[in-house]
């Protein structure tokens, strides 16, 4: 039975997440029953990171294993069909059997936008986090630094009861870079594993510092703390991107 390899697109406006839901809608349940329709069979979608309700990707990757024995590109032109217009498959291949989405990736690379002017932008609404307040560009890019290397991101995971002291809270960013381009920032991170609202709690944070309310230097603080209670606020979720998944080049799609 083939392992197929799906690159997709998705605008998560509508969506609970990636992960599968009792009674919400979420982009893996999509995938399953478009896969379904075609293949007459249940299948499970494993898809490389689990994205948050909101949250979009122009290259999520995901696999599943199947009997059907569809070529690729008909794969990718019969789940277009049926997907609904926020979801698109990019590109779908056959990789080796013990391939998996997830654990087969070297890395993440996420994009968070931010509208920086005083009108909101009606066209990036649904993609974007609007503060009319100016942003201290030099001062973010200072503090982005202390997030670059191995760290322990305890301080920027989800504040939630259930966490263990025993949890593995490490992770390994390659870059943390900012740009502007007129009114828009974007924030770009690039890591081996991310833990749940790290990005945005990072980005929450860097907002925080470029609208004057942190001096840069307290990010290196804050993580050594490993409280979440000491770092910023939550960046919504509608203006986060997962934009690659990198593989091997054994393993990266084609």
């Amino acid at each position: 039975m083939p392992t197929i390899l799906l690159t997709v697109e998705y605008e998560g406006t509508a969506y609970c997440g990636w992960q599968r839901q009792a009674a919400a809608p979420t982009i893996q349940a999509a995938l399953e029953n478009a896969i379904a329709v075609i293949s007459r069979e249940a299948v499970t979608v494993t898809g490389a990171g689990r994205t948050d309700a909101g949250v979009h990707a122009l290259a999520q990757t995901a696999h599943f294993v199947t009997g059907a024995s569809l070529p690729p590109e008909a794969w990718r032109r019969a789940l277009n069909a049926l997907l609904p217009d926020d979801i698109a498959i990019i590109n779908a291949e056959i990789v080796r059997d013990d391939f998996h989405a997830r654990f087969s990736a070297l890395s993440k690379a996420y994009r968070y936008t931010i509208v920086n002017r005083p009108p909101p932008s009606p066209l990036a609404r649904r993609t974007a986090w609007h503060l009319p307040r100016p942003l201290h560009l030099a001062a973010m890019r200072r503090a982005a630094s202390s997030v670059v290397g191995c760290r322990d991101f305890a301080a920027f995971r989800a504040a939630d009861p259930t966490h263990a002291a025993s949890d593995d809270t490490v992770c390994r960013l390659s870059r943390c870079v900012i740009s502007r381009r007129g009114d828009v920032l974007t924030i770009d991170v690039e890591g081996n594993r991310f833990l749940k609202y790290m990005v945005r709690n990072i980005v929450g944070t860097l907002a925080e510092v470029g609208l004057g309310k942190r001096r840069p230097g307290e990010v290196r603080t804050i993580l050594e703390s490993r409280d979440r209670r000491n770092a910023g606020v939550t960046a919504p979720p509608h203006g986060l991107t997962l934009v690659a998944v990198t593989y091997p080049e054994s393993d990266a799609p084609r």
